[in-house]
This record gives C-alpha cells, sequence and structure tokens, in this order.
C-alpha cells in the first residue's frame, strides 16, 4: 500500500473482498474514526471494460453522494479519499460494518409491509441522489445495498455506475450489458440505450424480492432468465402475495414498467401513496 495511505490511515483487518481486491477496516491517523478502505489490484483489470469502470468508480462515487440534500445523499456510500500506486487502487469509503441487504433477506424474507417501506425509502432516496447528480448506478441489487451498523442503510459499489448528465434528465444516453441478470431491466438485455430509470426497475426487483421472497424474472440459465426479463410478465401469485397490499403491488407494477416512458422515476416513487404512508405503517 501506499506510503501516504499508511501515513494518514491505520490498517485493520479484512472485512470483504470481490473480484479485483480487498476491503479492510481502516483507522484515521488524525481523527481517530474509523473508515473502509477498498484496495483493488490493477493486475487483475485485464478486461477494458473492468479497466474502464475501476477509473470512473472512484469519480462516480464521489458524485453520486454530493447532492445539496444532505439527507438523501446520506443513503450512499460516501468517498473520503483516494490512494494510488503502480499496483493498487485504493479507496477509502465510508464503514459500513453491518450486514447487507442479501443477507438479511437470507434470514427473514418476506418482510411486512412497513419494514420493507421503510428500506425502500432509503433505496429510493439513495437512487433520486445519484440522478441528480448525473450518476446511474447500474446495478441495484440487495447485496449493494448495506446496513452502516447505525440503523441507516447505504448504497455502494459504484464500479458499475454510468454517467447520463445531471438535473434529473437524461442529455446521454447510456449503452452496454451492464447489471446482475435478476434485476436488469429489459432495454439493457435488448442491447438499446438506456437513461437512468434502470435502476428504478432494478429497485422495483428489490421490492418484489423483500415482499414476496423470491425473484419475478427466473430461468435455469442466464439466458433464461433475460428472456422472462424481456417478457415482463410481472405475476403475483395469490399463495405468495395474497398477503400484500393493492398499494404495494400498484409501486412494483409502476416500477417495472416495460415502457420506460410509464416507468416511475425516482422522485415520482417517493411520492407514491405506498411510500408516502410507510407501507400503511399504523
Amino acid at each position: 500500500m501506499t506510503e501516504a495511505l499508511h501515513r494518514d490511515y491505520q490498517i485493520g483487518e479484512e472485512i470483504g473482498s470481490g473480484r479485483f481486491g480487498i476491503v479492510y477496516r481502516c483507522t484515521s491517523s488524525s481523527s481517530g474514526e474509523q473508515f473502509a478502505v477498498k484496495s483493488i489490484n490493477k493486475a487483475l483489470l485485464v478486461d477494458p471494460v473492468d479497466r474502464d469502470c475501476i477509473d470512473t468508480e472512484a469519480k462516480l462515487t464521489h458524485l453520486a453522494s454530493s447532492s445539496s440534500s444532505s439527507h438523501s445523499g446520506s443513503h450512499t456510500v460516501r468517498l473520503h479519499g483516494v490512494y494510488e500506486d503502480s499496483s493498487f487502487l485504493h479507496l477509502v469509503l465510508d464503514l459500513c460494518d453491518g450486514s447487507d441487504l442479501f443477507d438479511h433477506l437470507s434470514r427473514h424474507a418476506p418482510l411486512p409491509e412497513p419494514e420493507a417501506a421503510s428500506i425502500m425509502t432509503s433505496v429510493i432516496e439513495a437512487i433520486s441522489s445519484c440522478h441528480k447528480n448525473g450518476v446511474a448506478h447500474r446495478d441495484i441489487k440487495p447485496d449493494n445495498i448495506l446496513f452502516d451498523g447505525q440503523g441507516g442503510l447505504r448504497l455502494a459499489d459504484f464500479g458499475s455506475a454510468g454517467w447520463f448528465g445531471g438535473g434529473g434528465n437524461s442529455t446521454t444516453m447510456m449503452s452496454g450489458l451492464v447489471g446482475t441478470a435478476h434485476y436488469v431491466a429489459p432495454e439493457v438485455v435488448r442491447g438499446e440505450e438506456y437513461g437512468e430509470k434502470v435502476d428504478i426497475w432494478s429497485a422495483g426487483v428489490v421490492l418484489y424480492v423483500m415482499l414476496g421472497g423470491g425473484l419475478p424474472f427466473e430461468g435455469g440459465s442466464a439466458v433464461e432468465v433475460f428472456e422472462a426479463v424481456m417478457r415482463g410478465n410481472l405475476r403475483f401469485p395469490t399463495r405468495i402475495f395474497g398477503w400484500v397490499s393493492p398499494e404495494a403491488k400498484d409501486l412494483m407494477r409502476r416500477m417495472m414498467s416495460k415502457d420506460v416512458s410509464r416507468r416511475l422515476s425516482a422522485e415520482q416513487a417517493l411520492r407514491h401513496p405506498w411510500i408516502t404512508s410507510g407501507g400503511g405503517a399504523r
């Protein structure tokens, strides 16, 4: 690791790993505050697409959490420093030492509507913060939604993120098959150019998993999953969704609309009655 990183932070134990590197706990030498440092091994970036993603990750992570609304921005993992040497790129990030939503759902799904609404509100606020700054996350899934250990949620891992412009209006369309098969929007699978609403589709799939305990589009292979996604035949089996409110189902239909022009934006989703009522919480 770079001399500057060791000067500024005390590096602790490994707390996670991924395709390209390892995440460590670290402590600021000046303040004593704890962070995470994601150390990316450049030697593993053989594919030019992977190199491009890593090159832009730091920039887009910073942009995504730079909203003028500190509340919505607080739901994205923030970047605190970048260090680089010949072998590694090191990103100092917020420490989220709780579990992630995938682990939570593995133990507790399906969730009660008020709990699902609370989680989804934070997720959509994070997406809204990203979109206001011209960033599409492009890989919204439970694994990338982290509990920060203080009762909050953070949207993490901007390695697949794309830049589309600012002000909430797509000024530059994006392209490329990016994301995770079960959560990716149909326009991405079809190979079309697309806008930031791909994140809303993915968040809709997350909501479906929270309330139903399973995925809306499945198959025995990635190809079959993509075919199911492109059909977009959204069903709510009574044996699974019989207890789920009509308002929750309406929100999912609007988030997973194949017609992008009819799909909700992040701001529209935040104003949906199911969200504003806290999933009918009393």
